[in-house]
């Protein structure tokens, strides 16, 4: 990667100052009418204000007023900006899963995705949180080497596949699913309890 494009992909956080990955972080931008609006896509005019996706910086940075003092004006910032964030988020990814198995990019059930695996079909691999152990290991025996998320449960996953419940789900196309996995981690950041579960999160990712 170039220096230029190293920049380009780089954004400080307002709260901790540090300078770190955009896949890491949050844009918000500022509404006409002074109201900080969490910019998922990256496309709102105006001034980016960049912070760390993990929900104890969220947390600190509103009731520290960090967004006021980076945008050098008083702006209206929501309470419970880390809640809507991370329904925000949820909803955000469930949609992408629900896109790709309209587009015919996503199967699920066990056997299916052991045959998109073994196929080496999968770009990731989503486990459902409340799913069985022994059917989990098989899978991830299989999937050893592919991008787990396992953020949701069974019922959640059942939605965009039209079912009661998905246990196991595979995602093949690898734009979506490159897509899926910023927003996932982002999501499991912000569900995270503080800088503990942040370091576990670098370590897992590393």
């Amino acid at each position: 990667m170039t220096k230029a494009a190293k920049h380009m992909s780089e954004r400080r956080c307002i709260y901790t100052r540090e300078v770190a990955s955009r896949d890491g972080l949050i844009r918000f931008a500022v509404s006409p009418e002074g109201e900080v609006v969490p910019d998922l896509e990256e496309k709102l005019p105006g001034r980016g204000l960049w912070l760390t996706a993990r929900g104890d910086i969220v947390r600190s940075a509103v009731a520290e007023n960090c967004f006021s003092r980076a945008a050098r004006r008083n702006i209206s910032v929501p309470s419970d900006l880390a809640n809507r964030l991370e329904l925000l988020l949820d909803r955000r990814c469930l949609d992408l899963i629900a896109l790709a198995r309209r587009s015919g990019a996503a199967v699920a059930g066990f056997a299916k995705v052991c045959q998109a695996l073994d196929a080496g079909d999968v770009a990731v691999l989503i486990e459902a949180s409340d799913g069985a152990a022994d059917g989990r290991e098989k899978i991830g025996r299989k999937a050893a080497a592919t991008e787990t998320l396992s953020h949701w449960t069974s019922n959640q996953l059942g939605g965009p596949f039209g079912r009661d419940r998905a246990v196991h789900v595979a995602i093949l196309s690898k734009g979506l699913a490159d897509r899926l996995v910023r927003d996932g981690r982002r999501l499991r950041g912000l569900r995270s309890k503080g800088a503990d579960d942040g370091a576990r999160l670098e370590l897992q990712e590393s």
